[in-house]
């Protein structure tokens, strides 16, 4: 029984350093099939998604949804820290509960006493280990107590720092492609004069922010947890906005950037298909077309109204349906795993951007500020 117990102790203690190598150490993707950490999210977030689209009011949804990430952040370090504690616990049990108590008493719960009170580093001195295996295993969970709280010391700022840095991009994407964003506003107030030029340096921008997204959410799956400050907005949201764009600038938009359109179009598709990996989303068909015949049509005559051109043709419009494919099927996963709405190529109406709303203007104290073209050079 105290060879078995001294078996899983070690193997409990062993399993949760190597997660939490793999986890906040290793800056790579982790192939093997089973994963403590992955387990944890996948069973931990569909309960609290179920939970949220059944009990909370949709208006509400977002804000709970977002608790998700940081919450469960806390959880899987409680997780990790209860496993260290049982596991030292157990190798304690194994070598024979040899502690000093003021009251006498022994047994696996001294030993669990003791094991936490050392990796918290309490230093009670309520209970004595007496052998010299028993010290040997007091210092080493000692230290690893220390160790944990420096690991939680240094991944919590990088995960806010990375966080930060996605969600300033999103954020900039508010006033250049609409809230939420879409391919067809992104084009739309790009139409200006030498607005072919600026929607290649956003795009430019965009390629860099999926590469270090990429890498951001490979190295910390967490952060794909995280939401957006605003409802209408999402790390999903955005990338789905660029893809799009990037495949109606490759099917032919008359003037564009279309060798950028295809460098950026390559990285975000890279992000979307790694992250699917990453969460075991398999691609599957959208179950309706975001983009029909008739609503294709509408989005050509929307765009050449504002002074941009879309290849006409059934070349263009299967070069574009080609394209799509390359990413929707991904795209609807990962939404359908996130909870997480996809904005349309083209809005449906005409709503006031994030910048524009502001809570202190409800209820009759409202001013009507309308953008009537971002990007144009016209007044707001």
């Amino acid at each position: 029984m105290e060879i078995a117990a001294a078996l899983l102790g070690a193997a409990l203690i062993f399993g949760v350093l190597w997660e939490g190598f793999e986890t906040v150490v290793l800056p790579r993707r982790v192939t093997r099939r089973f994963r403590l950490t992955r387990f944890f999210y996948r069973n931990s977030w569909r309960p609290w998604s179920r939970m949220v689209r059944f009990l909370v009011p949709i208006r509400r949804r977002e804000t709970w949804l977002s608790y998700f990430g940081p919450l469960s952040l806390l959880l899987l370090l409680s997780v990790w820290a209860a496993g260290l504690i049982v596991g030292f616990g157990l190798l304690h049990w194994a070598a024979g509960s040899a502690v000093m108590t003021h009251d006498g008493n022994g047994g696996f719960a001294v030993d669990l006493y003791l094991s936490g009170t050392t990796f918290f580093t309490l230093g009670l001195g309520d209970v004595i280990p007496q052998t010299t295996l028993a010290r040997f295993l007091v210092v080493v969970e000692s230290g690893m107590g220390f160790g944990f709280l420096a690991l939680v010391i240094g991944y919590l700022p990088a995960l806010n720092q990375s966080f930060a840095r996605r969600e300033m991009s999103i954020s900039l994407l508010d006033a250049r492609a609409g809230s939420p964003p879409t391919a067809a506003e992104m084009l739309r107030r790009h139409g200006h004069e030498r607005g072919m030029e600026a929607l290649r340096e956003l795009l430019h921008e965009w390629e860099q922010w999926s590469a270090e997204f990429l890498e951001g959410h490979l190295s910390y799956p967490v952060l794909a947890y995280f939401r957006s400050q605003h409802d209408n907005q999402s790390w999903l949201g955005a990338l789905t906005a660029v893809l799009d764009t990037c495949a109606l600038v490759m099917a032919g938009v008359e003037g564009a950037c279309e060798r950028q359109a295809e460098l950026t179009f390559a990285m975000a598709r890279h992000a979307l298909v790694d992250l699917s990996l990453v969460f075991r989303t398999k691609p599957n068909e959208p179950t309706h077309d975001r983009l029909p015949p008739e609503r294709l049509a509408a989005l050509r005559a929307h765009l050449t109204a504002d002074g941009i051109k879309l290849r006409m043709g059934d070349a263009a419009d299967r070069k574009l349906e080609g394209l799509r494919l390359l990413y929707e099927p991904y795209l609807n996963a990962l939404a359908t795993y996130f909870q997480a709405s996809v904005p349309p190529w083209i809005a449906t109406e005409r709503g006031a951007d994030n910048w524009q709303a502001s809570a202190w203007e409800r209820g009759g104290m409202r001013k009507t500020v309308e953008l009537t073209d971002v990007g144009k050079g016209e007044h707001f």
